[in-house]
């Protein structure tokens, strides 16, 4: 889940960059999808908590990121509390083969990506002061690192709750604890988060909603 970290990984959550041991194994983690697929299986599904948003689309996400998400919620260091639950059900090696399946999950949909088109004024003066793209990279589409997600076309809402966990705190139920994240965010209006995310999240991007059934 954006100097030294830019402020929009905290789309992502600004989770644990800590190295992460476990190898990763992609038909493993398509037997361990049933806690997912009824939130992240459904394109279009909205979450109703801490508002009402689209849940984050996940396939084709960096394996890096998604692993080292899970462990932040596991931690404690993301508030979620249906997130928290399921990751605290998870060993390391759970959480790996999750990332790897998903990362590959759907990608046979995904097509030459266009480039993006250019931001307004206003936009572009707070994507640099964010300077998101040193993480982000290109089109916020290729992350200087696999640690870092991609965030191109993620749904404007979501991105826009994600930003906002960062302005929470000591609510032991909401919000995301990153000392760095949220010294950047707290910059910022919410009304200017509003349209950073809606500017990302009208670019085209490799992230997808791949319907998957229950009954497997």
């Amino acid at each position: 889940m954006f100097k030294p970290f830019p402020f929009l990984l905290a789309l992502a959550g600004a989770a644990s960059m800590a190295p992460l041991a476990q190898a990763q194994d992609a038909a493993a983690g398509q037997r361990k999808v049933a806690m997912c697929i009824g939130c992240h299986g459904i394109p279009g599904y909205q979450a109703s908590f801490p508002e009402v948003h689209k849940v984050p689309m996940i396939s084709g996400q960096n394996a890096k990121f998604l692993e080292a998400s899970l462990q932040a919620y596991k931690k404690g260091e993301r508030k979620h509390p249906t997130m928290k639950a399921i990751a605290a059900s998870l060993s390391d090696q759970d959480m790996a083969d999750l990332a790897a399946y998903y990362e590959k999950h759907g990608q046979s949909s995904v097509k030459t990506v266009a480039a993006a088109p250019a931001p307004s004024a206003e936009v572009a003066a707070l994507l640099t002061k964010g300077n998101c793209a040193s993480c982000h990279g290109a089109d916020f589409n290729k992350p200087i690192d696999a640690s870092y997600p991609k965030i191109a076309g993620q749904h404007a809402d979501y991105l826009f709750v994600a930003l906002k966990s960062y302005q929470i705190e000591s609510n032991p139920r909401v919000g995301r604890g990153n000392a760095i994240m949220a010294g950047q965010v707290k910059q910022f209006k919410q009304s200017e988060l509003k349209a950073i995310a809606k500017y990302i999240g009208s670019l085209p991007g490799e992230l997808r909603s791949v319907p998957q059934s229950k009954f497997r």
